[in-house]
């Protein structure tokens, strides 16, 4: 073995001396730098004309993870996803040694079956049955191919001719739901001003009386409806749409729905909260992302839809290169013409992996604990002096709150403007406090279109395992550094 290959043996070690496996509660989560205060501690350039030898290799590497945050540490709650599930990493490891594409049998015959089989079990967890599905690089564009597909549904010469000459299309969405259908209109040729932002309730979930109007309005405006999109699981909130309601509205005005579940689709894994999604089996298309919640690497998102060969038929470009008709074999398993890219990574192996490995209740009881921690967060932040819930339930693992230092500390009729502003400047600086000391990571958001300014978000994952101590060290920093305000 050449030298240069040596490296690969090295870097499980220096992961683990960097303690970026099993990480130690001592660890900080983060070493911040500002970002010009970095450039003077790593050498970012690449001016560099000689070759480095092995040891100048290794410190390089180690620079780069001394400053890297460690989203394996047990207080990290800053994303929707957190560390990786060991098995995950391993599947994401020899996909990327392999090398290879997920576009034809030919080239990766045991990870185009793999792929089949987990888009076949993902079929039958949400109720879809015979239908049809592809991995993607993320919930983003899995959203996109929903959206694509729904299209090409409402208007079948849009491929062939574009949207020229067609009556405008118009999406609906709810305004708690992920930004990523903005963007989608917007690439899809949609047009931002034809989506519409439908009204939720006080804990985020789509009001159906409201998309009921918003269609009919639609309607008379001489405008096309032809998608809604529910969210199972919001990026804030957690909130988990009422889907057969909704479904109801869709059946009866011919309109596609789906349902991104990027976040919340790991609850079917679930022997408790499973019930979360029921009614998302009347949906035509569902996205979910195990890299979130459930740990598999970054990045693993699924898209599943009910109408097997839409997939194909919407997307396909019949490039006679790549996608021969001839072949010595069976060319159904040739399934990149479905697919808006052509090199594909094989994802499917890490989240393939992970069932195989841990089996249905392995996964479930992963699930379980999450949900089961953040119910413990949510009654110990109820029951402690000082913190503040936004909402009184949560339906998924985020939870959001304020912190409300001692001296701040008044009676409801004395909670003016200035009192808020003052909470949410508050949210921010204890957030900066938590960064720069390195103890936690989590995240605060407004949500303006509900007139709330800054408050944390809390996120529960499966990985690294939570517990009730983690959640507790939470509390207890929050508290600690925003006494001291």
């Amino acid at each position: 073995m050449s030298a240069e290959w040596n490296i690969l043996s090295r870097v499980p070690k220096i992961l683990e001396e960097h303690h970026f496996i099993g990480t130690p509660d001592e660890e900080p989560v983060v070493r911040f730098e500002h970002p010009d205060d970095l450039k003077n501690l790593i050498d970012f350039t690449l001016d560099s004309a000689k070759p480095r030898d092995q040891s100048d290799v290794e410190r390089i590497i180690k620079d780069v993870l001394h400053y890297s945050v460690k989203t394996g540490h047990r207080n990290f709650h800053n994303q929707l996803f957190a560390g990786v599930d060991p098995y995950g990493l391993a599947g994401s490891w020899i996909t990327d040694a392999l090398n290879t594409s997920q576009y034809t049998f030919e080239v990766g015959p045991a990870f185009t079956l793999i792929e089949d089989a987990l888009i076949k079990k993902c079929l039958n967890m949400f109720g879809f049955n015979e239908g049809d599905g592809i991995l993607s690089p993320g919930g983003s564009i899995s959203n996109m191919y929903a959206m694509v597909a729904a299209r090409y549904r409402a208007v079948p010469d849009v491929k062939r001719t574009g949207l020229a000459n067609h009556v405008a299309l118009v999406a609906f969405t709810s305004e708690d739901a992920h930004y990523s259908i903005k963007k989608a209109v917007h690439w899809l040729g949609i047009g931002i001003d034809n989506m519409v932002l439908v009204k939720t309730d006080t804990r985020g979930r789509m009001i159906p009386e409201e998309l009921e109007k918003a269609i009919e309005s639609v309607v008379e405006s001489g405008r096309k409806p032809f998608f809604v999109n529910t969210t199972a699981g919001t990026t804030v909130m957690g909130a988990f749409d009422p889907f057969h309601r909704i479904a109801d509205i869709c059946q009866r005005h011919n309109i596609w729905m789906h349902v991104d579940g990027c976040l919340g689709g790991t609850a079917i894994l679930s022997n408790k909260c499973a019930h979360l999604l029921t009614g998302v089996e009347r949906a035509d298309s569902l996205a979910w992302n195990p890299h979130k919640t459930l740990g598999a690497p970054l990045q693993c998102s699924i898209v599943v839809f009910k109408h097997k060969g839409l997939l194909h038929e919407c997307n396909s470009a019949n490039a006679d290169y790549l996608f021969q008709l001839d072949k010595f074999y069976d060319v159904s398993y040739d399934t990149g013409d479905k697919s808006v890219q052509c090199g594909r990574k094989v994802d499917a192996f890490k989240i393939w992996l992970m069932f195989k490995a841990r089996g249905a209740n392995g996964l479930s009881e992963l699930v379980d604990n999450a949900f089961d921690c953040a119910r413990y967060f949510t009654d110990e932040i109820r029951n402690h002096s000082g913190f503040r819930l936004v909402i009184d339930e949560y339906q998924y693992t985020n939870i959001s709150f304020w912190y409300i230092p001692e001296k701040l500390r008044v009676d409801v009729e004395q909670q003016s403007e200035s009192w808020w502003a003052r909470i949410y400047e508050i949210t921010a600086e204890i957030k900066e406090r938590l960064v720069k000391q390195g103890t936690v990571l989590i995240g605060y958001v407004p949500l303006p279109h509900k007139k709330l300014g800054n408050f944390f978000r809390m996120v529960v994952t499966c990985h690294p395992k939570p517990t009730y101590d983690s959640m507790r060290f939470v509390i207890d920093e929050i508290e600690r550094v925003g006494e001291t305000l």
